[in-house]
């Protein structure tokens, strides 16, 4: 088929929505579809397409079905789509939802955050990522917790940093940031962080192989996000076998399970400076962890994501 793949990241972006329209791309001309990417729709013909983002997607939507009324669509839920548009945009953001056959979501609880009359419509695809090439070999001189992800509010991005801060001085732990400031001012207060807090270093924006060989030397990831829609680190963490110690969001919540024995209450520093302390001084807590996250392994590689992706093409077109 002719897929519009219709993400609101610009091309040269390197935020979550252009990543995931990249790797479904991939994955759908893996199964022989032919996938076209574009920023907004132009009016060109497809037999489906696929919008990421309802609220950011809202034009190009309605341009589709004023082209197509009938034509396919399958709308991705952003995290913000369904922690602030619903809110702050509802008309919008629920039109775009509606005109929907299929709702793609990224983790098993975004079904309690949206109306009732649209659950029926929701398909989850959890985000995959390749396993390392080789095995991962963290350190032991230092014992270093890599924070993967963007400076910006959402990402409550010096949480873990504040944490560092409290453990004592016998303590091994590092924490590695890796991610682009969104602003002058985030990226001010990286710099006095680490000018402050030995413990604390931030690398900026950096390439995928950076971050995969983060992943193959960190003992452990944090993800202190104040709201996801289900991060695509945390699949990448999963799939490279690195325990993750996380805020108690359904974003996380969702894709981790809710017995998984590595959140934190959210914005808790206090809490969260106590498990890094006992992932560090206790090793059965870490093959606790450990083996939560390589039982979640086969759900996060590119093969299950592909079969949904398939199956949700599959299920728009014959409506």
């Amino acid at each position: 088929m002719k897929i519009s793949l219709i993400t609101p990241a610009a091309k040269q972006s390197k935020n979550g929505n252009r990543t995931t329209a990249l790797r479904w791309a991939r994955l759908l001309r893996g199964l022989g579809h032919q996938v076209r990417i574009d920023v907004e729709y132009d009016g060109a013909a497809t037999d489906v397409m696929i919008a990421i983002h309802a609220w950011r997607s809202a034009a190009s939507v309605g341009r589709y079905r004023d082209q197509a009324p009938t034509g396919p669509l399958i709308v991705a839920l952003a995290g913000t789509d369904v922690n602030t548009y619903l809110a702050t945009d509802r008309a919008v953001t629920l039109s775009t939802m509606d005109a929907a056959d299929a709702l793609i979501c990224l983790h098993e609880l975004i079904g309690q955050a949206i109306p009732v009359h649209l659950r029926d419509k929701l398909q989850i695809v959890r985000q995959s990522a390749q396993p390392l090439a080789a095995p991962r070999r963290p350190g032991k001189r230092n014992f270093d917790i890599c924070v993967i992800g963007h400076l910006r509010d959402e990402k409550d991005p010096f949480r873990a940093a504040l944490a560092a801060r409290q453990l004592g001085d016998a303590s091994k732990i590092r924490i590695r940031h890796l991610g682009k400031a969104h602003t002058p001012e985030f990226a001010t207060q990286a710099r006095a962080e680490m000018a402050a807090n030995p413990r604390y270093h931030w690398f900026g924006e950096v390439p995928g192989w950076r971050v995969r060989r983060a992943l193959t030397t960190t003992q452990a990831m944090v993800i202190s996000s104040r709201q996801e829609g289900g991060a695509n680190v945390v699949s990448e963490a999963i799939a490279a076998g690195v325990p993750v110690i996380a805020s108690d969001i359904a974003g996380n919540i969702g894709l981790l399970g809710p017995d998984y024995p590595g959140y934190y209450p959210v914005g808790n520093t206090d809490a969260l400076a106590r498990l890094l302390a006992r992932i560090e001084a206790e090793a059965d807590f870490m093959r606790e962890l450990e083996g939560h996250i390589h039982r979640l392994q086969p759900l996060f590689l590119p093969n299950h994501e592909a079969a949904a992706l398939e199956n949700i093409v599959r299920l728009a077109t014959k409506n």
